[in-house]
C-alpha cells in the first residue's frame, strides 16, 4: 500500500467476527501500519547473518588450528560436520538446526588441542594409556566451550559425541535418551567419515564397510534413525563423502 506522499508501507491485518445485537454476523477488519517493525526486523535478521557468518569464520580458524597438530585427520571435522548436516536434512530437520550442526561438525574435535602432539600423529595404534588420553578430548572441548554463549548446546553436544546408546561411550557412559540428537547425528557421521577414510596406523576400510559397522551397531551403539537416514543418503540418494 502506498501513502499520499507516494511511500510504499507494510500493512498488518486483522480481522475478527462479531455478532451485532440484532443476531446478524459481521467482520471487523483492521489495518496497522507495520513498516517501522518490520524494517527494524530486517536489520535484526541481518545482525543475526552477521553473527552467524563471524561465529562460523571463527569456528573454522579453531578447527584449522586443531588440524594443525592433527595433520592426519586434516578435513576431518569439516567432513563430518557436512555430513553430519546432510543426515539431518535426511531426518527432516530445519535448516538453521542442520547449519548449527554443520558448525559444530567443525569443532567436534576441538578438545584435542588439550591431547599431546606425540600422541595425535602416532603413526601406530595407540597404547591403552594413550588411548585413555586421547578419550579426554571429548571432556576438555566441552571445558573450552562451556562459557560461549551459543544458541545451541555446543559445548554439550561435543562432549557427547562419544557416548552411546547403551552407555559404553565416553566420558561419561550416557544411555539411550540422555545423549542429545544432536550428538547421536554426530556420531554416526564421524565414525562414517573415520571408517571411510585411510589413517596412517590402517588404510580406508571404505564406506560400505563403514555403513555394515553403523547397520549392525544401530540400536545398541548408533542411533537407529541416524544411521537409516545416512543408509538412504548413500544407497538411495547417491550421496557422495565431502573430500
Amino acid at each position: 500500500m502506498r501513502r499520499k506522499d507516494g511511500q510504499v508501507i507494510e500493512l498488518g491485518i486483522h480481522a475478527k467476527r462479531i455478532i451485532w445485537d440484532d443476531g446478524l454476523p459481521a467482520t471487523i477488519v483492521m489495518a496497522q501500519d507495520i513498516t517501522e517493525r518490520k524494517e527494524s526486523e530486517d536489520q535484526i535478521a541481518g545482525y543475526v547473518q552477521q553473527l552467524e557468518a563471524a561465529m562460523q569464520g571463527t569456528l573454522q580458524a579453531v578447527s584449522n588450528m586443531v588440524e594443525m597438530r592433527d595433520p592426519y585427520t586434516a578435513g576431518h571435522e569439516r567432513h563430518v560436520g557436512l555430513i553430519a548436516g546432510a543426515i539431518a536434512r535426511e531426518l527432516g530437520w530445519d535448516e538453521a538446526r542442520c547449519r548449527d550442526l554443520e558448525m559444530i561438525g567443525l569443532v567436534h574435535d576441538i578438545g584435542k588441542i588439550a591431547v599431546p602432539s606425540e600422541i595425535l600423529t602416532k603413526p601406530t595404534r595407540l597404547s591403552r594409556l594413550e588411548m585413555e588420553l586421547m578419550k579426554g578430548h571429548a571432556q576438555a572441548g566441552y571445558e573450552i566451550l562451556k562459557d560461549v554463549p551459543f544458541r545451541t548446546p555446543v559445548a554439550e553436544i561435543i562432549r557427547q559425541h562419544h557416548e552411546r546408546l547403551d552407555g559404553s561411550g565416553y566420558p561419561r557412559g550416557l544411555k539411550g535418551d540422555e545423549i542429545l540428537p544432536e550428538a547421536r547425528v554426530l556420531a554416526v557421521a564421524d565414525v562414517l567419515e573415520s571408517m571411510s577414510s585411510h589413517r596412517p596406523y590402517r588404510p580406508a576400510v571404505g564406506i560400505d564397510a563403514a555403513l555394515a559397522e553403523l547397520m549392525n551397531n544401530q540400536g545398541t551403539l548408533f542411533d537407529p534413525e541416524a544411521v537409516g537416514a545416512a543408509v538412504r543418503l548413500v544407497r538411495e540418494r547417491g550421496y557422495a563423502l565431502p573430500t
